[in-house]
């Protein structure tokens, strides 16, 4: 096969690390768990879990962070985890169009709740729905044509149709193995995973969509309701089978 490259966006606590474990199943796929970590760290000195351990084990230069980004994998799907926050206003965006890239969105209700879950602290920037609809709309612009959506919720209704008709798009083999993965911490996880990933090194695939509403309190609603706009927006171009 040709090889490429493949930017999986999405703000925090999405199934994006799930389907990171699903694509690096994959015979013929590398995996890069959140490339600009680090520099955003560097840059914005926000008080993040394992900042200072983050920080040591990235590389800090966006540049050449972007340069690998842009550079593919002989004959491999090189996948990239994406988290929109990192997209810091000073980080050029040009290079979007080297590669193809799919946006991972999911109700805010539910990214709050599981945020609250972790850090006691919250606002609308915290889920990166701004840099996520802007990181869209550039590669809209850049490559002249509409990116692919998908919705959390609706994948994992039916994750077996969605990574069938994503891997159609991309015009590369699904691969049944994508399903399920073995339990367990990876080398490519980022440091980060001791404190974000406990449920996800307990997976081997995808669970059932959460349903019930979120039960937030005044503060976590209006962050729900500051990114709804941006999640009503990209939600009209999700895949649906």
């Amino acid at each position: 096969m040709e090889s490429l490259i493949l930017g999986m966006w999405s703000g925090p606590r999405n199934i994006s690390t799930a389907m990171m474990r699903a694509w690096e199943n994959r015979s013929d796929c590398v995996v890069w768990d959140e490339p600009l970590y680090a520099h955003y760290l560097q840059h914005t000195g926000i008080d993040h879990p394992l900042a200072n351990e983050i920080i040591q084990a990235g590389e800090t230069d966006w540049k050449k962070v972007v340069k690998e980004i842009c550079t593919p994998k002989k004959g491999k799907v090189f996948y990239q985890k994406h988290i929109s926050t990192h997209m810091l206003p000073h980080i050029t965006l040009d290079w979007l169009q080297h590669s193809e890239h799919i946006f991972l969105i999911r109700d805010p209700q539910f990214m709050v709740a599981s945020y609250a879950a972790k850090r006691e602290q919250i606002t609308a920037a915290d889920l990166g729905y701004e840099e996520l609809q802007s990181v869209f709309n550039a590669v809209l612009k850049l490559k002249n044509e509409t990116p692919l959506v998908i919705d959390s919720s609706t994948f994992l209704k039916q994750p077996k149709q969605q990574l069938q008709s994503v891997c159609k798009h991309l015009n590369i083999p699904f691969e049944e193995q994508m399903l399920a993965w073995p339990a367990g911490e990876r080398a490519s996880d980022g440091v980060w995973h001791s404190h974000w990933y406990d449920a996800v090194k307990k997976s081997t695939h995808f669970q059932a969509p959460r349903e019930q509403t979120a039960t937030l309190d005044a503060a976590q609603q209006s962050v729900v309701d500051q990114c709804q706009p941006h999640y009503e927006n990209l939600k009209q171009y999700a895949l649906q089978n």
